[in-house]
């Protein structure tokens, strides 16, 4: 998994084969949280993230996938993430509002 970007889809596959070998991480605030949510994600908001995130997460080695409405925080966390240390992180492509697109429908749309 060393790539720095994962589609809707391909993390759809992931997840689906139940590979419990990456954290899925939420950036987006506890009110969009609320709306909906990626399976077996836990939310660091990135406005807090600098703060909550080197407690929350584990090792620098371990592969983390993080998120966003769009993917531009997720974005800017992912490269916050890489200025730290952490080795393997990939920020999904388009966000939630990609997953709602192209895996399930069902995910709202805000």
């Amino acid at each position: 998994m060393k790539t720095t970007e994962v589609t809707a889809e391909e993390l759809s596959r992931w997840i689906g084969e139940g590979n419990p070998n990456f954290r899925l991480v939420d950036v987006r605030e506890q009110d969009e949280y609320e709306i909906c949510r990626l399976p077996g994600s836990e939310l660091i908001p990135l406005s807090n993230f600098a703060d909550l995130a080197p407690g929350k997460l584990g090792e620098k080695s371990e592969t983390i996938v993080v998120y966003c409405h769009h993917g531009m925080r997720s974005q800017r966390a992912a490269n916050w993430l890489r200025q730290q240390g952490y080795e393997d992180v990939i920020n999904l492509t388009g966000g939630i509002d990609a997953w709602s697109e192209t895996v399930d429908a069902s995910v709202p749309r805000y």
